[in-house]
């Protein structure tokens, strides 16, 4: 029985260290988790300090390669050298393709959804301007210019689609 006691009275004193250090620990883990959070969020912070200019001279530069490949500017801009509806074809097709060869590296800093969504405005425009020159093949490059430019004014082009979602997303930035 003697033993019995001095067992309960090592417990006795011990209990409190017990209790003590298990709150001491949980105190420390939730203060330590609490310091981790808020020096990811200061680095975090201070990373999206750095890289917003970066994303914003991106969409920049997405939103002129839609202006340029946006049929209706391309049309004006890039005149046929001869009368040959495949030559102007090709040379339209050409110039798009610099143009977005020349901007592919900004896909990493916008969403992959909006790099999609200018690929695919990329792809359906040149999509369009090969169906045209089908459909005019035997004309002259000046009456597949004019057909173009007939059927792009009465319609939204893919880059005008992917323009309104650069927008949308530059503005959720702010």
């Amino acid at each position: 029985m003697e033993e019995f006691a001095q067992v309960l009275n090592y417990v006795a004193f011990l209990l409190p260290a017990i209790v003590v250090g298990v709150v001491a620990y949980y105190f420390f883990k939730g203060h330590t988790a609490n310091e981790e959070g808020r020096r990811r969020y200061l680095v975090q912070k201070e990373a999206q300090n750095k890289i917003i200019p970066s994303r914003l001279q991106a969409y920049e530069r997405l939103t002129l390669l839609m202006e340029r490949i946006d049929p209706n500017k391309l049309l004006v801009r890039v005149k046929p050298f001869s009368e040959d509806v495949n030559e102007y074809e090709a040379l339209l097709i050409k110039s798009i393709e610099q143009e977005f060869e020349h901007n592919v590296t900004q896909q990493i800093y916008v969403t992959q959804e909006c790099w999609n969504l200018i690929n695919a405005a990329k792809n359906a425009t040149i999509h369009v301007i090969r169906q045209a020159a089908m459909h005019e093949n035997g004309n002259t490059a000046d009456n597949l210019r004019e057909y173009l430019l007939r059927n792009f004014m009465e319609e939204v082009t893919p880059s005008q689609k992917a323009l309104a979602y650069i927008k949308k997303e530059v503005a959720e930035l702010f």
